[in-house]
């Protein structure tokens, strides 16, 4: 079976993957191959506290899917049972597991994130649609492990055309099943949206629309290497040894350490969504650090805009000066440093960050991607790892944390309860950048978004002065009259880690202090998309 993976010219380097379960470490929670038919009648439950059934629901598992190299994965089959007519079906497509299975579940989130084991059923794929809640609307789900995982053939792929010519395989052979009306579309979270990306950029032909949930859609610069700033540890690292199969998986923190640097391979992992033609439905979180553009999770208003950006924007410069402040006017010449190489442990306390505050007159709404302008320096090296990030805080000074969840929804009555994960929490927008990373995509930059190049590095001389564009990710922030709006500048990520494990893992290239300079020809600044809304109080 063909298992070795090609980018163009470059070959792909692969772990072995985590194998499937033993009694000794059923962590895969693998319930084995065991191709059958099943009626689950309508009442039934997984576990005494899931979800029931509301009608009569087929389950056949393991059913083959064949690739066109000569793979063939397998999938779990969910349809309604007492039906006359031909059902549309869904898929969602990830490696982490189908059915239940895989060492992904809700249990290994604090509180479950706010959902009750009794809102699902348990035979849902993580982040995947419940077949509970579409079969009673005469919708099939197909669960797909992915290639390579559990006992699907070949080797686990990371994104790209190749796992979107699976998908692509996948929707035209389940449009073609005696049961199927012909219509396929693709839901799901995270890496299940991500992968719609690349499966509807394919365009099969029975594919009728999608439904990514937050998802990225660039790899290397959205996540794994953002702002030229490597960052293996969740991707290369906590997802990919969780991932079961029988032959290998795509090691692509080894291919980071080997092709650090734009091309062809990770360009391939850049999906091309102007390819996409059906309809898509859209959904994100502006809190998470894994994915990028997206909405409110909950807004207070319903607010529709004719288009993204929102026209009536005003981009807003605001000028970091002495003192700590943010002026809307370029200040005399300063500067500031901070030791740039701690370790830190992204809890939301970390040292050496340089802090500014600018206090609104009036009332003001955030909404978009902002942008630093930076002009650095550092005597030490010849390159430096610049984050940034935007807070908010009271009239007081207190800076405020965002529960993504609400409150009640976990059972606590206050957000100090809450473990400081990215997860749970949010603080703000970020951004990042490897100043050696620092020239301009002309290409892929837009209006008010630097895109970087990334296919070379340009070194800095030890205190030689560079300018930084710094893209912070998008966000929807509210701000009264008195209150403040801050800056954090420093060497090290200030989001709060994805999970605790994560905690101090994060590298970077960082050496001694960085030089911050502003005012006169250094004019270091932030831009705001401010929108005026009418939101009543």
């Amino acid at each position: 079976m063909a298992s070795l993976l090609k980018v163009g010219d470059i070959e792909v380097l692969h772990l072995k993957s985590t194998p499937l379960d033993t009694p000794e470490k059923p962590t895969g929670r693998y319930n084995g191959f065991s191709p059958s038919t099943t009626i689950l009648p309508k009442g039934h439950k997984l576990n005494e506290d899931s979800r029931p059934f509301p009608v009569d629901t087929i389950w056949e598992r393991d059913i083959a899917i064949a690739m066109r190299d000569g793979v063939t994965l397998r999938a779990d089959v969910f349809r309604p049972a007492n039906v006359s007519e031909k059902v549309p079906a869904i898929i969602p497509w990830s490696p982490y597991g189908k059915t239940g299975a895989g060492y992904f579940t809700l249990d290994n989130i604090p509180y479950r994130a706010g959902v009750p084991k009794s809102h699902v059923s348990g035979y849902e794929k993580f982040e995947g649609p419940d077949p509970a809640e579409w079969t009673q609307h005469h919708y099939a789900v197909v669960n797909v492990d992915a290639r390579g995982v559990f006992w699907s053939e070949g080797d686990i792929r990371y994104y790209g055309s190749a796992e979107g010519r699976d998908g692509y395989d996948a929707i035209e052979h389940v449009a073609k099943l005696p049961w199927c009306n012909g219509k396929v579309a693709t839901m799901g979270n995270s890496w299940l949206a991500t992968a719609q990306w690349f499966i509807a950029a394919e365009r099969p032909p029975s594919l009728a629309c999608v439904l990514p949930l937050e998802g990225l859609s660039d790899f290397y610069r959205e996540n794994f290497c953002r702002g030229g700033v490597p960052n293996p540890a969740f991707f290369g690292s906590y997802v990919a040894r969780r991932l079961f199969g029988k032959n290998n998986t795509e090691d692509v923190g080894a291919m980071l350490k080997k092709y650090p640097l734009m091309n062809e391979y990770w360009a391939d992992k850049r999906a091309k969504i102007q390819n996409i033609q059906v309809p898509a439905y859209i959904l994100a979180s502006m809190s998470t650090g894994l994915h990028t553009a997206g909405s409110l999770r909950a807004p207070i208003y319903n607010i529709p805009f004719s288009t993204w950006p929102i026209p009536e924007t005003e981009w807003r410069h605001l000028y970091l000066c002495d003192g700590g402040e943010l002026t809307e006017k370029n200040p005399s010449t300063g500067e500031v440093s901070y030791q740039s190489d701690v370790v830190a442990q992204q809890i939301n306390n970390d040292p050496e960050e340089a802090v500014f505050t600018y206090t609104f007159p009036e009332r003001c709404t955030l909404i978009g991607p902002a942008k630093a302008v930076l002009y650095l320096s550092c005597t030490e090296f010849d390159d430096m790892d610049v984050f940034v990030q935007i807070r908010k805080a009271d009239k007081d000074g207190n800076i405020l944390v965002n529960s993504n969840i609400p409150l009640e929804d976990l059972g606590k009555s206050s957000i100090d309860e809450i473990p400081d994960i990215n997860v749970m929490k949010y603080l703000g927008p970020t951004g990042m950048l490897r100043a050696s990373h620092r020239n301009i995509d002309p290409i892929l930059s837009k209006p008010h978004w630097q895109a970087h190049d990334h296919t070379k590095e340009v070194k800095i001389a030890p205190g030689d002065i560079v300018k930084l564009e710094i893209g912070l990710w998008p966000a929807s922030i509210h701000w009264e009259a008195g209150e403040k709006l801050i800056v954090k500048v420093a060497g090290h990520p200030m989001s709060l880690a994805e999970f605790p494990m994560l905690r101090g893992t994060f590298t970077t290239a960082n050496q001694g202090k960085h030089v911050l300079h502003f005012g006169g020809d250094h004019n270091s600044h932030v831009e705001i998309p401010v929108v005026a809304l009418q939101l009543g109080r």
